[in-house]
C-alpha cells in the first residue's frame, strides 16, 4: 500500500461525457423524449435557464418505463465507456484519494452503468429520478437536503472543500467549468477544456482517462 498524502485529496469526477464517450441522457432523450427537448437545450446553453430546469423539463418528456430506458442505455452500439476509467479508480483507491462523481445525469442509469462495470461501490451524486406513470420526475437534491435547479455540481465541490478536501476536477462540459474553478487541479477535455483556455483558468488536457491516471502520478500530490 503506497503511503497517504500529507493533505486529504478528493477526485470529483463528471460522468456524461467525461467517463463516458457520450452524454447518455441526450442520447435516452433523442429516442424517447415527446417534445422538442432540443429546444429547452437550446435554452439552457444560451444561458436562459440553469442545466437542472432544463433536464427536469426534458425528462419529463419522457413516458417510458426504467427497464425499456435502461435496456436502451445498456445495450446502445454507440455509448462507450472513456478507456481508461477502471485504471483512474484503481489509482486513486492504492493512492488513498477519494472518487466520487457529481453528475447532472440520473441516478438510475449510473447505478446501472456501474454495476454492470463491476463498480457498485463508487460514490456518486445525480438528479433522483422517480417513474410517475405520466412522466420522469427529476430532481436535483444540494447537499443540505434542498432541491436546486442550478450549481449543483458546485454545491459539492463546497461541501467537498469544507470537509477540507482538496479538489482535483476532471470534466468535459460547460456546467463543469463553475466548480473546476474551486479546484486546486483540473483535468479538462471538451467544452470545459475550451472555457479553461478561454478564462486562463490553468488545467491539464486530456483525451483518455490513462493520461489523468499518469497526469495524477506526475502531480506529487503532498
Amino acid at each position: 500500500m503506497n503511503a497517504p498524502p500529507k493533505h486529504k485529496y478528493l477526485v470529483q469526477c463528471d460522468f456524461d461525457g467525461t467517463i463516458t464517450n457520450k452524454d447518455v441522457s441526450f442520447l435516452a432523450l433523442d429516442k424517447f423524449a415527446d417534445g422538442d427537448w432540443q429546444a429547452l437545450l437550446r435554452e439552457y446553453q444560451t444561458g436562459k435557464i440553469p442545466v437542472g430546469t432544463f433536464n427536469t423539463k426534458a425528462f419529463a418528456m419522457i413516458k417510458t418505463d426504467k427497464k425499456t430506458l435502461l435496456d436502451f442505455i445498456l445495450n446502445n452500439p454507440e455509448l462507450h465507456i472513456r478507456p481508461g476509467f477502471k485504471e483512474l479508480v484503481d489509482y486513486c483507491e492504492e493512492h488513498r484519494l477519494e472518487f466520487v462523481i457529481v453528475s447532472n445525469g440520473q441516478d438510475f442509469y449510473l447505478e446501472a452503468i456501474l454495476k454492470k462495470l463491476g463498480l457498485p461501490h463508487l460514490r456518486f451524486f445525480a438528479a433522483k429520478s422517480r417513474f410517475l406513470p405520466d412522466r420522469l420526475q427529476v430532481d436535483y437534491i444540494a447537499p443540505d437536503g434542498t432541491i436546486t435547479e442550478e450549481g449543483f455540481k458546485d454545491k459539492h465541490t463546497e461541501m467537498f472543500r469544507r470537509q477540507g478536501y482538496r479538489i482535483i476536477y476532471i470534466g468535459n462540459g460547460v456546467s463543469d467549468y463553475s466548480p473546476a474553478r474551486q479546484a486546486d487541479y483540473v483535468f479538462a477535455t471538451g467544452e470545459l477544456l475550451q472555457s479553461c483556455r478561454e478564462n486562463n483558468l490553468k488545467c491539464l488536457t486530456f483525451e483518455d482517462l490513462h493520461e489523468v491516471v499518469q497526469g495524477l502520478k506526475n502531480l506529487k500530490l503532498d
